[in-house]
This record gives structure tokens, C-alpha cells and sequence, in this order.
């Protein structure tokens, strides 16, 4: 679970952050990044979007299940207000956790490379 503060829960920042931030795709995931805040007393958040065309119910709480630890473990390196949307691919379904953070990683790699 994802601490209240870092969490993302409003449809319309998870709009922003599509609409306006970077994405960076790989095979299982892809992520969206947006400059958040200019305040240093906002901490980055993250929301996640596992559509059905990953599977069933089941399905999409494993996935789900396995990119909230993956986000959790990557928001201490997001400089502060920055805003992560991850969403599943259909072979994110089938994909190992660790599978799921290499891509994330790759993913995120990319986006702050391009932005600094």
C-alpha cells in the first residue's frame, strides 16, 4: 500500500499527468512523468491504471498489487512533486515482478535522462 501522501486518487490529475507529462513505454508498462508542484512540501505521487484488456479481476489485483511495490520503491528517487502514472500492458499479466520493475526502471531511466 502506498502511503496517503503519495498517492494519486483524483481522475483529473491522473489526466494531467497523461496529457501533459513525458511517457516512456516499454513491453509491460508505460509511464507517464509530470513536473508536479513547484512547492519542496509536496511529496512525488503515484497512481496506477490496469485496464480489463490485462484480464479478470484477479488478474488486475496481481498486477496491481505488483506495481504499487515497484512505485513504492521508486518514489524516494523522484525529485519532490513529481507525479507517476504506471500503466499495465496486457503482458504485464504474465510478467514477474521483477520483470515489472526492470521495465518501470528502463522506463523512468529514460524520462529523467530526457528532462535534465
Amino acid at each position: 500500500m502506498l502511503a496517503r501522501t503519495h498517492r494519486l486518487t483524483s481522475g483529473r490529475d491522473f489526466a494531467e499527468t497523461i496529457r501533459r507529462g513525458r511517457r516512456a513505454g516499454t513491453s509491460t508498462v508505460v509511464v507517464h512523468l509530470a513536473p508536479g508542484e513547484a512547492s519542496q512540501d509536496v511529496e512525488p505521487r503515484a497512481g496506477l491504471v490496469v485496464g480489463k484488456t490485462v484480464g479478470n479481476a484477479v488478474t488486475r489485483n496481481q498486477v496491481k498489487r505488483r506495481l504499487r511495490h515497484v512505485a513504492r520503491g521508486r518514489l524516494s528517487s523522484l525529485p519532490r512533486g513529481t507525479v507517476l502514472v504506471l500503466r499495465a500492458l496486457p503482458p504485464a499479466a504474465t510478467g514477474s515482478s521483477a520483470t515489472l520493475a526492470r521495465d518501470v526502471d528502463a522506463a523512468l531511466r529514460r524520462l529523467l535522462g530526457a528532462g535534465a
